[in-house]
């Protein structure tokens, strides 16, 4: 994203810590006798709104929804196999967190995409499904933007991607 993004009301922003957002204004406030510019930013998640100077929300991760053609790449590591893992849980688990919280799209799809299991042939652990949850919280809602579908039929194409069932274009 260009560090001259301006944040404009209406639109679609990512937040890594909160996920999908819109900003609803841009406007200046008095703090301790100086004008400060802030971006209003309300994620409908959690009925939260945020409001954070231009700044400090570039240097903690808010950005723009990503592209169609990022959304590619995400589509190309989802239909992949994912690869075995002989590493220790905890050691995963920590690096998929890190991963999660960068917000970046491509590390969340290498998440869902390792962590996956299809309920019909192994079951996952509640630990497994805690961070699969978790990664497809972050993803669906911006793949679901880029295509204008739902949230709920964005995670059904996620899952029928992992599955096998659609493959990359």
């Amino acid at each position: 994203m260009s560090k001259n993004y301006t944040f404009n009301p209406g639109d679609f922003v990512v937040y890594p810590a909160h996920g999908v957002g819109r900003v609803t204004e841009r406007q200046t406030i008095n703090v301790d006798g100086q004008d400060q510019d802030f971006i209003a930013v309300h994620f409908t998640k959690n009925n939260m709104t945020m409001k954070i100077p231009p700044q400090r929300a570039i240097a903690n991760g808010l950005r723009q929804v990503a592209t169609p053609v990022m959304m590619e790449s995400v589509t190309k590591v989802l239909c992949k196999k994912p690869k075995p893992r002989r590493i220790q849980w905890n050691k995963r688990n920590a690096e998929y967190t890190t991963k999660i919280g960068s917000g970046d799209p491509v590390a969340l799809a290498e998440v869902i995409r390792e962590v996956y299991k299809d309920p019909t042939i192994t079951n996952q652990t509640f630990s497994e499904k805690e961070v699969y949850k978790k990664a497809l919280d972050r993803l669906a809602p911006e793949y679901a933007i880029i295509h204008q579908i739902s949230e709920a039929d964005a995670c059904a194409e996620i899952e029928s991607m992992l599955k096998g069932e659609i493959s990359a274009k």
